[in-house]
């Protein structure tokens, strides 16, 4: 006999669970950005439209709220690459979008930068996450817009990450000083193309 509308464990009440889940990412991810990793639950709460007990009910640790958020950002970096690459005009549109997509991810992951820092096990994993999740992608990204011919071939992935990651972070420094992050980024991913980069 199925579940009744509305009922606990219905398909109603688990696509209810799935959308709430969802939102309380966002919402974190947002609020970790601007309060940092430490900002109240009830903030979140507020922000993804739900009650607290919803979000200990996920995520019955802080920890696990921050380990939740970050893998979800990888896996949805992760599912763009190819999506973009089928959809998007050339592979270096692509490839663009992609990278303005990874920008959102490491101011995300600057705010998470203590904690995942902290020495704690459960955060330990996260880095290798990362490599095999993000690594394949943007070298399908790079390998695509360099068969295409639109940028110099040979490019590492690895290393155009860091060099992301490195405008992203120089964003702390500047203060009071104009420092547009994604100008800089699009400036660097526009330096590898043919006649442009080495």
């Amino acid at each position: 006999m199925s579940d009744a509308p509305g009922t606990a464990g219905s398909p109603q009440r688990r696509a209810d669970a799935r959308r709430n889940a969802g939102s309380v990412l966002e919402a974190a991810a947002a609020v970790f950005v601007t309060s940092g990793v430490n900002a109240s639950i009830r903030e979140i709460a507020a922000r993804a439209g739900v009650g607290t007990a919803t979000i200990y009910r996920h995520y019955p640790t802080r920890a696990d709220l921050i380990v939740a958020v970050y893998r979800s950002q990888v896996e949805a970096l992760s599912e763009a690459g190819p999506a973009l690459l089928a959809a998007e005009a050339s592979p270096h549109r692509a490839l663009t979008r992609w990278i303005d997509q990874f920008v959102g991810f490491v101011v995300t992951k600057q705010g998470l930068a203590s904690v995942l820092q902290s020495g704690e096990a459960c955060y330990d994993p996260l880095h290798d996450y990362f490599l095999e999740h993000l690594v394949p992608v943007c070298t399908r990204l790079l390998e695509a817009t360099a068969a295409a011919g639109e940028i110099v071939p040979g490019q590492d992935p690895n290393e155009l990450m860091r060099a992301v990651g490195s405008i992203c972070a120089g964003a702390n420094a500047a203060k009071g000083v104009r420092y547009d992050v994604r100008h800089l980024v699009r400036l660097l991913i526009n330096g590898l193309r043919p006649g442009l980069g080495d």
